[in-house]
Order: C-alpha cells, then sequence, then structure tokens
C-alpha cells in the first residue's frame, strides 16, 4: 500500500449501522462529542465512511457513525476496504490527518510507532507523509522503538521505489551499474539507485581512476563507534611535511593579501590534523549522528578532489603564460 493513500476503497453500499464496529480508531481519546453534534445536526448528506470489511471497523468516518446513531438512522452509506488491518490503520490515519477533525499531535505519534512496527520496511518520508509528522520525527520514534530491524535490501519510499536504507550501498549499486553498462546517463543511475546525478558522476570518475567508488571515509563511518584496534596511518603520515607547506604558503603576499587566498589557507589549516586528532573525533561523534557526519564528509572530500583536479588540469596553461 505504497501508491495512492486514499484511493476510494470501493462502491458506494449502504450497511446496518448496527453491524459497524468503532474501536481501534487511532482516536485515543474518542470521538469528539460536540464535533457530532454538530454533524448530526446539519441538513446536507454526509459522504460515505470506510469500513475495513473484514472485520467491520470504521476507518474512517468515526463522527459520522456516531452522528447517524444520535440520529437514530437504521443505515448509514459505507465504502468497504479490503485490505489487512494494519493497511486499513494506515488509511485511517492518512484520513483523519488530512481531512475531517485532525488528530492531534499525541495521536500522530502514536500512530506513527505503530505503522514503523508494522511496516518498518517503510521509508521514514512515507510514514511522515501518512501521518503527518516529520522525516525527523519519524526517524526519532524508529530509533526508540521496538520494531525489528529493516530489512538490508532497503526502505519503501513514496514512489514506492526500493532503496537502500544508506548511502555507502547506493554508491556500490550505481557502480555496479556503471560496469554492466557504461552507456547509462547519470540520471538513468540515479533515478535507479535513488542518488543525485553530482554523486553518480563522482562514482563514475573514481571508476575510471581507478579508485573505489566508495569513498574511504564513508565505509569508515559504518564500524562501531568504539571499535578497537590498530589506526591506518599511511594516508596522512606526511601531516608534519603538508602544514610545512601550508606555513611556507601564508607568506605568499598572492595568497596572504587577497579575500580569497586567506580563505583558502584557513581551509587547508583546518584540515591539517593528525591521525590521533582524526581518531578522537570518530570515536566522539555521536551514534545518531554518524551516517550524516559521515556524508557530509564525504561531500567535502568530494569537493577537495574536484578542486585538486581542476588545479592539476589548468597547471600546465599556468606554465604556458609565464
Amino acid at each position: 500500500m505504497t501508491g495512492d493513500l486514499l484511493a476510494a476503497p470501493g462502491p458506494v453500499v449502504t450497511v446496518a449501522v448496527g453491524a459497524l464496529r468503532s474501536a481501534g480508531s487511532p482516536r485515543t481519546a474518542g470521538p469528539d462529542l460536540d464535533h457530532v453534534r454538530a454533524l448530526a445536526g446539519t441538513s446536507e448528506e454526509l459522504p460515505p465512511i470506510v469500513v475495513h470489511r473484514t472485520t467491520m471497523r470504521v476507518i474512517d468516518g468515526l463522527h459520522r457513525l456516531q452522528a447517524a446513531r444520535l440520529r437514530r438512522q437504521p443505515e448509514i452509506a459505507v465504502r468497504f476496504f479490503d485490505g489487512d488491518a494494519d493497511d486499513a490503520f494506515v488509511f485511517a490515519v492518512r484520513a483523519n490527518v488530512v481531512h475531517g477533525l485532525p488528530l492531534s499531535t499525541a495521536d500522530r505519534k502514536a500512530a506513527g510507532c505503530r505503522i514503523v512496527a508494522s511496516h518498518p520496511q517503510w521509508s521514514d518520508r512515507l510514514i511522515a507523509s501518512v501521518t503527518g509528522l516529520s522525516p525527523r520525527t519519524i526517524a526519532e520514534l524508529r530509533r526508540g522503538s521496538a520494531a525489528p530491524k529493516v530489512p538490508e535490501r532497503g526502505r519503501v519510499g513514496r514512489d514506492g521505489r526500493v532503496r537502500p536504507v544508506n548511502s555507502l550501498e547506493q554508491r556500490r549499486l550505481a557502480s555496479d551499474m556503471l560496469r554492466e553498462n557504461p552507456q547509462l546517463s547519470l540520471r538513468q543511475v540515479a533515478a535507479a539507485v535513488g542518488i543525485s546525478p553530482e554523486t553518480v558522476r563522482t562514482v563514475r570518475a573514481r571508476l575510471l581512476g581507478g579508485e573505489d567508488p566508495v569513498l574511504p571515509r564513508r565505509r569508515g563511518a559504518r564500524r562501531a563507534p568504539a571499535a578497537a584496534g590498530p589506526v591506518d596511518t599511511t594516508v596522512r603520515s606526511h601531516v608534519p611535511d603538508l602544514s610545512r607547506t601550508v606555513q611556507r604558503l601564508r607568506a605568499d603576499p598572492s595568497l596572504r593579501f587577497t579575500e580569497t587566498g586567506r580563505a583558502l589557507l584557513r581551509l587547508l589549516e583546518v584540515h591539517m590534523l593528525s591521525n590521533e586528532k582524526w581518531t578522537a573525533l570518530v570515536h566522539e561523534v555521536p551514534p545518531h549522528t554518524r551516517h550524516v557526519i559521515a556524508k557530509l564528509a564525504a561531500e567535502c572530500a568530494d569537493g577537495w578532489r574536484l578542486l585538486a583536479e581542476q588545479l592539476a588540469q589548468e597547471e600546465p596553461d599556468a606554465h604556458d603564460r609565464r
């Protein structure tokens, strides 16, 4: 149930009021009596209610059912919903979020917890679209729930597509597609795996350069926060030499006395950390932010790599002009 969550369940039929049940509503406090009286007093014809066929439980229109009972109506117009009980609850929540008397924030959060448990494969954005909560709130509810873990294959988005849970797996999928069919466009690969065309461009560039398409920093972010063992110091063993190089650049008037030059020097100095300091940062990052910070770090690395490639390409021309 990931398409139109409010699609008409079926044709309108007439059902005896006494045959319907009102239990299981997402409204934990029950119906609003003032709203029921207002509906009972209107002379306009009310829309059909929606009923779960298997259980005869009202999933949309609880106030209209109560108004019919107050009027002592023997029958009421109904549309039947034929999904299972979990999907019926999803329909009830979504219907009560987008029209009628809105659900309270507490009711929407309670519904979010229940949907996270019943549909763990759904993405935070999809559940947020159902409950009227933010994806961030759904993520917090997911972390605090006892719901089963999401299958490794990923989560179902609002468009019905299954996407990997993390960008590391998305990059791997993109690299596999590009290896199998190099003629695919950036947009085709991006749409297939759920990442941006620019990220696919980076993956392709790394493949062409003989590099691992999954950035080393991002791979490391998947390890446990307190992972023990020796730290690979080969990558940044030359930090002291780099620091001295930056210090020499600070004496260059063309950098020191221009706004762009000073900004570049400040950025270079910020990244001149020792292996010990980088490792300390990894261990101090809170677990719930590791994925986001890993993604940001990887994007920053992409930016530096792009700068290096462009400078290297322009270097011969610069020498020719001298």
